[in-house]
C-alpha cells in the first residue's frame, strides 16, 4: 500500500499498513520556514496569494512524513464574500469590523458563488495538487455554521458568546434565517473545493462546546447538517466533522453528518468508539500540549490513543485541535514517525 491510499483508506474504514497522520494547523507559525514568509506578507497576503498558499501547505509536507496536506487557508475569509469586513489583528487576532448584530444585518447578508469570492483559495488547491504530485491527499475546510455565525456577530473571538447567544435565542427566526445563509455558503465553498481538487474535506465546529445538546440540535444540527449535504452531494469525498468541547454531543454531530467524526482531548477514544459505533471513522485525538513534553511521554501518550482503537478500521491520527505557537518541531517528527512505527506493529 503506497503512503498516497493510506489517509482515504482510513476515512473510508478500509484497512490500512499504519494509521494516517495528519495535524490540525500543521502549516503555520512553530515552523520557522513559516515564520520567514510572516516576516514579508501579512496573513490574508499568503492566503490570497495561491502560490504562497501552497508554498506554507507544502512546508510540513516537506519537513515531516505526513499522510495528508492541508490546504492553507482560515475558515474566516468565507466571511468577507458575505459582506463582513474582515482583518487580522497582530497581538488581537481576527476582527470583524462590522459585526452582525440585526435583522437587517442579517437580510444584507448576500450568499454569492464561492468562485467569484474565494478563488484564490481554489486556485491554491490546484497548484498545490500539482506540487504533491499525488504524494498525499489534499484537505480542503470551512468552518461549520455556528462557529462562523459566532465570530461574525460576536466582532471576533469570545470567551462566553453572550452576544451570538443572545441573538440565538432571543431572536431565533433572524437566527435561523442568518445560519441558512451561512450553511448555502460553506456547503457551495466545500463542494467547489472538492471539485478543485481536495481529496477530503473537513468542517471546522471550533466554538460549538459553547453550546448544550438541545441548544445545538435546536439551533445549529440542522444547519450543519444542510452545509455536508450541499458539500458532498453525488460525490465520495470524505468529509471530517470537528468540534472542539463536544464530549456530550458526539452522537448529534454524527447525525448532522460527516464520513468521519473528529474528537478533541477530552474524551478517551475507547469512549468515542462505544459513543458513535462502528459505522463512521474517528479522528483524533492527542491534547496539543502534549507535544510540548519529553519525547518519551508524547510515544507514551499516542500509543494510549492508538492502543484504545486497536483492531478497527477507520482511524486517523491527529491532535484533539491544532498545534499550538512554540511546539518543538523536532517533537512533531518524533510523533507522526511514532505513530506509523508504532501502528504498524499492532
Amino acid at each position: 500500500m503506497s503512503q498516497s491510499d493510506r489517509f482515504l483508506r482510513a476515512c473510508r474504514q478500509q484497512p490500512v499498513d499504519a494509521t494516517p497522520v495528519w495535524l490540525m494547523r500543521q502549516a503555520g507559525r512553530y515552523m520557522a520556514e513559516y515564520r520567514t514568509l510572516r516576516q514579508k506578507y501579512s496573513i490574508l497576503e499568503l492566503i490570497k496569494t495561491p502560490e504562497l498558499a501552497t508554498e506554507v501547505t507544502m512546508q510540513p509536507i516537506n519537513a515531516f512524513n505526513l499522510d495528508a496536506a492541508i490546504i492553507f487557508a482560515d475558515i474566516l475569509t468565507i466571511l468577507e464574500g458575505l459582506g463582513l469586513g474582515l482583518d487580522f489583528v497582530r497581538g488581537e487576532g481576527p476582527i470583524i469590523h462590522n459585526p452582525v448584530r440585526s435583522a437587517a444585518d442579517i437580510e444584507a447578508l448576500t450568499v454569492r458563488p464561492p468562485e467569484e469570492t474565494l478563488g484564490f483559495t481554489l486556485e491554491a488547491i490546484k497548484l498545490t495538487r500539482r506540487e504533491l504530485a499525488g504524494k498525499v491527499p489534499l484537505i480542503g475546510f470551512s468552518g461549520a455554521p455556528f462557529t462562523l455565525a459566532s465570530y461574525a456577530i460576536e466582532g471576533g473571538s469570545s470567551r462566553n458568546y453572550i452576544t451570538a447567544k443572545s441573538l440565538m435565542y432571543g431572536q431565533p427566526q433572524s437566527w435561523h434565517k442568518m445560519m441558512d445563509k451561512f450553511a448555502v455558503a460553506i456547503g457551495q465553498y466545500l463542494r467547489a473545493q472538492a471539485e478543485a481538487g481536495a481529496q477530503a474535506l473537513q468542517l471546522f465546529d471550533s466554538w460549538v462546546g459553547a453550546l448544550s445538546p438541545a441548544d445545538y440540535r435546536e439551533f445549529v444540527l440542522p444547519h450543519s447538517q444542510k452545509a455536508i449535504e450541499i458539500a458532498t452531494a453525488g460525490s465520495d469525498v470524505p468529509l471530517i466533522h470537528f468540534g472542539t468541547g463536544t464530549a456530550g454531543m458526539l452522537p448529534l454531530l454524527k447525525e448532522a453528518g460527516g464520513s468521519v467524526i473528529g474528537v478533541d482531548w477530552r474524551l478517551d477514544m475507547a469512549d468515542a468508539v462505544q459513543i458513535l459505533g462502528d459505522d463512521v471513522a474517528l479522528q483524533g485525538n492527542l491534547d496539543p500540549v502534549v507535544l510540548f513534553a519529553p519525547v518519551k511521554e508524547i510515544q507514551r501518550q499516542a500509543a494510549l490513543v492508538l492502543d484504545s482503537v486497536s483492531g478497527r478500521d477507520g482511524h486517523i491520527f491527529n491532535l484533539g485541535h491544532g498545534i499550538l505557537q512554540h511546539t518543538p518541531v523536532e517533537h512533531v517528527a518524533a510523533l507522526v514517525d511514532f505513530v506509523h512505527e508504532y501502528s504498524a506493529r499492532l
